[in-house]
């Protein structure tokens, strides 16, 4: 029986589409509060520390993660620390570590710097990003750009780091973009089922992969490893992880083999990626 579920408002995502991006729902800091489907984050009154929050996604090198101050307090000093770290939220303990700067980078696979207060004043918009050499830059629509830190590891997947630190209340995450020579690629809307408290994103997709391949004897955590690296490149099936992704999706994901796509359409219905409901899957160049 198919597992698809009807969806109210479409899943608005092309082959320009980065994947939909959200903060990672269980990943969450002590006292941050997650909604707007997992896109406003709010740190509790009365403490300027324990907000430290992840994106659902790996993302790219370039790919910019565009936030909004929604609200800062300046009765602390300091505000929003930002970076990247390749250990995946989905495996970490609770509580998180009550500040990404010392506590989370002073571990390996973390790599985090301070934003200046006059980038994270209430109402600005700013970006950050990694560049191809592990550079971290951040730019806001009032400030230049600037180096923040050097020397990130780009051998394996990262995700975003958000620690709301000090005068920074709380943030709203307004998507990605990443500028190429001909065009501009940009995150897509979360489908509602996606980003929902109740769901944790990256651990339901690699449980449900992960029952399509029991009989092949794949493990959970080759599952995990290849889905990371299937977000950043189209050349292999998310599900059997060896075969060329020949299918492409109604939501503009190129992620399945002949082999695998029938399976996956008759037991879930929906795209191993962003669970937007397949209906007419075409094969790429047909």
């Amino acid at each position: 029986k198919s597992r698809a579920v009807e969806s109210e408002t479409p899943h608005r995502c092309n082959l320009l589409c980065l994947g939909p991006l959200t903060f990672h729902s269980h990943a969450v800091g002590d006292k941050v509060r997650l909604s707007q489907g997992c896109q406003l984050a709010v740190r509790k009154e009365g403490t300027f520390r324990n907000g430290v929050v992840f994106s659902s996604r790996p993302v790219t090198i370039h790919e910019m993660i565009r936030l909004r101050v929604e609200k800062a307090m300046y009765m602390w000093h300091g505000a929003l620390r930002v970076g990247f770290t390749n250990v995946p939220p989905s495996a970490r303990s609770l509580p998180l570590p009550c500040l990404a700067i010392p506590n989370l980078t002073n571990n390996p696979g973390h790599w985090a710097a301070a934003v200046p207060e006059s980038y994270c004043q209430t109402g600005s918009e700013l970006e950050f990003w990694v560049s191809s050499g592990g550079t971290i830059y951040v730019q806001s629509n009032n400030c230049p750009k600037r180096k923040l830190l050097t020397g990130v590891d780009l051998s394996l997947p990262l995700w975003a780091m958000i620690d709301i630190y000090g005068q920074t209340c709380s943030i709203f995450l307004l998507g990605s973009e990443k500028k190429g020579l001909m065009c501009t690629r940009r995150s897509c809307p979360a489908p509602e089922r996606l980003t929902s408290p109740d769901i944790h994103n990256l651990n339901n997709l690699i449980s449900d992969l992960s029952n399509i391949c029991l009989d092949k004897n794949i493990s959970r955590r080759r599952v995990s490893s290849c889905l990371c690296r299937s977000y950043q490149s189209d050349e292999y099936c998310v599900v059997c992880m060896g075969r060329k992704a020949e299918i492409t999706l109604p939501c503009g994901h190129l992620c399945l083999c002949d082999h695998c796509s029938p399976k996956v359409l008759q037991e879930f219905g929906t795209c191993p990626l962003c669970r937007h409901e397949i209906r007419a899957p075409s094969v790429k160049g047909r």
